[in-house]
């Protein structure tokens, strides 16, 4: 009887804002037992250290397996290495602009690009604020080509109490993109919170403006 497949999933990080949620997901996968493959480009390890008490080390033990950002005969850089897919969190615009392009510089943008022409999930967790044209037509490219734009928006119909409920609903959101469950999500109309209410001093806003 042949074994059945394990699945993986790859996760990189790039230097844009917000590597918590890049910490957030590999633990959830963890949890859920799906095989992790990590790379970080050079700019992704600065940002760790800017915005987390985190060493390289520890970073790195969250996922089963680790690749050098430059190893470009690791297995993820091949199509025959099966996988489900690659999340990219979050995604710089330089990351974004080279997998666009298809001008593979690093064993990040090779995954994604393997990930791309092998018709498997891609989903970019685009971090910039505002977006230039450029961003928006790199963004259109990976779109048509069938990635999946995913900026990180807060649902606040969650009634989020806390820093770390952002986070995980949105990676919860995220790996719906894989058909995995998440432990702890929110699905509107089926176990949101109770409805929400208008504070007072909103009201006194509303009257005030409509005098």
């Amino acid at each position: 009887m042949t074994e059945a497949r394990k699945q993986r999933i790859i996760v990189a990080i790039s230097g844009a804002t917000g590597i918590v949620y890049s910490l957030s997901l590999l633990n959830i996968l963890r949890t859920l037992g799906i095989e992790t493959h990590l790379v970080i480009s050079k700019a992704g390890e600065q940002t760790r250290s800017l915005e987390t008490d985190v060493s390289a080390s520890q970073l790195r033990e969250l996922a089963d397996y680790h690749h050098a950002i430059q190893d470009i005969a690791a297995p993820i850089s091949s199509g025959s290495f099966r996988t489900m897919g690659m999340i990219v969190v979050p995604c710089s615009m330089r990351s974004l602009g080279e997998i666009a392009s298809g001008a593979t510089g690093n064993l990040l943008t090779r995954a994604a690009d393997v990930v791309l022409k092998e018709g498997r999930k891609l989903v970019l967790v685009v971090r910039e604020t505002p977006l230039s044209n450029i961003h928006l037509r790199n963004m259109l490219t990976v779109s048509e080509c069938g990635g999946v734009i995913f900026p990180p928006v807060v649902s606040f119909y969650t009634k989020p109490k806390s820093i770390d409920d952002i986070i995980n609903q949105t990676i919860a959101r995220i790996l719906d993109q894989f058909e995995l469950d998440a432990p702890g999500v929110v699905r509107w109309g089926e176990d949101q919170p109770e409805s929400a209410t208008v504070s007072a001093s909103a009201n006194e806003r509303l009257a005030s403006a409509t005098k």
